[in-house]
């Protein structure tokens, strides 16, 4: 059992290209089933993150590929500071 505030503590990192997405800053829950549906990054900064952020990205449930105990591993092939990625 792992609980939201732990989630948020854990590197989200991406194995397609081992970049380092950053840490969870929201999760999104279906209401009617209870299940965690994706998780959200933050989008890419300019300036330390203060000016010029982009939006956050949602990285659906399907492309988490392992939860460990220090990083969040997903599949995120198009990766590039886009909205969603599917």
């Amino acid at each position: 059992m792992v609980k939201t505030s732990d989630l948020k503590l854990k590197e989200v990192v991406n194995v397609i290209d081992g970049k380092r997405l950053g840490t969870i800053t929201d999760i999104e829950i279906d209401i009617e089933t209870g299940k965690l549906t994706a998780i959200i990054v933050p989008g890419h900064g300019r300036f330390l993150g203060f000016f010029g952020r982009n939006d956050d990205v949602v990285i659906t449930w399907d492309k988490i590929t392992k939860i460990g105990f220090d990083v969040i591993l997903v599949e995120a092939p198009h990766f590039n500071g886009t909205k969603q990625i599917e």
